[in-house]
């Protein structure tokens, strides 16, 4: 409860800190007569309330693009094809979950970088029917357990830590629809936390749900992304494209309804209550130790050091490389410029 009380003194902290960073050194008449750089941001996925999302929507539509000199047209990818437009040049950001930039980066081929942090807690989970009678991965032993592409990592480690038996599992990939679940086809149902559940209950089903980092395993969630080349060669954008959506970030913290109204602009399609359940979900995991101590966006070497590691132990990485190449925090140490947000 403490938290939440003082969290608006910590986002009017954050809005000073970006306020100023906004600010320009050019003279009145010089900012007047630039024009604004145009730049395309493609979100990885169909316009909804996943936070890296919401907080480019806040950014254009409140003007905090516009205050950093920037025309930013907003994409949506439809088959995935955001990695290969930016590897491409032709969009500037795009978003990718934190261990999918791992993946990438073991191949020197892709030069890709994540520059901020949305997930503090990883988008997997894993759930099963309430009234199947599970409650504890020692239960899914004799079980059927499905998964989307791949068997993940962060599965293979909740066993490990708890001592559940693999070989009496039976594992097969089901692909993206979670009535396999509803419909009995698999007992365990690898799911994204942020909708996957609330789809589910719109089916009208109850679910059970494991979260891996509840078992103290090393997850992260979605992140912005770059070429490298955009880091190394054209760094200015990199900081204005992060001022302006960490002060959206921050507006979606401090006003999660009025933060869903721009959603649904985006959106109109979608169900407002499924966005809404979406958006909370995801600012609930994108705050922790990490951003209590930094800030919002933030993360840091050990966060990554520990994905690699587990990732190396559990397969998912199978040819070794300097994890560090997949992020740069540089850009967040210049927008907070060495000062710290004082959360308890």
């Amino acid at each position: 409860m403490l938290r939440k009380m003082v969290l608006p003194l910590a986002l009017l902290t954050l809005g000073l800190l970006l306020g100023a960073a906004c600010r320009s050194d050019a003279p009145a008449s010089v900012q007047a007569t630039q024009e604004p750089q145009k730049i395309i941001f493609m979100a990885g996925f169909k316009p909804q309330a996943n936070l890296p999302f919401v907080a480019a929507y806040i950014a254009k539509e409140k003007g905090y693009f516009a205050e950093q000199g920037l025309d930013v047209e907003i994409r949506h990818a439809s088959t995935g094809e955001h990695l290969k437009l930016l590897l491409a040049g032709d969009i500037a950001f795009t978003t990718a979950d934190a261990g999918s930039v791992l993946r990438r980066r073991s191949d020197p081929d892709v030069p890709i970088a994540a520059f901020a942090l949305f997930g503090q807690r990883g988008q997997n989970g894993y759930v099963a029917m309430a009234s199947s009678g599970l409650s504890t991965p020692n239960d899914w032993e004799g079980k059927t357990f499905g998964y989307k592409t791949s068997v993940p990592p962060e599965y293979l480690a909740i066993l490990e830590a708890t001592g559940t038996n693999r070989s009496k599992i039976q594992e097969v990939s089901v692909g993206f629809d979670p009535r396999v679940l509803t419909e009995g086809q698999v007992d365990i149902l690898a799911i994204f936390k942020s909708n996957e559940p609330d789809t589910i209950r719109r089916l009208g089903f109850d679910v059970v749900l494991w979260d891996p980092a509840d078992f103290g395993i090393p997850t992260l969630g979605l992140t912005y992304i770059a070429h490298t080349d955009t880091t190394k060669q054209d760094p200015e954008l990199v900081r204005k494209f992060l001022k302006a959506t960490l002060k959206g970030f921050q507006d979606a913290l401090g006003d999660p309804e009025g933060a869903l109204d721009i959603v649904m602009q985006y959106a109109p399609d979608e169900n407002r209550e499924h966005q809404q359940y979406m958006l909370a979900q995801e600012l609930a995991d994108a705050v922790g130790p990490v951003t209590d101590e930094h800030g919002l966006g933030w993360m840091t070497d050990e966060q990554w050091n520990a994905l690699y590691d587990e990732f190396i132990k559990h397969g998912a990485i199978t040819k070794p490389f300097d994890y560090k190449t997949a992020f740069d925090d540089s850009f967040l140490n210049d927008v907070y410029d060495g000062k710290t947000l004082e959360w308890p």
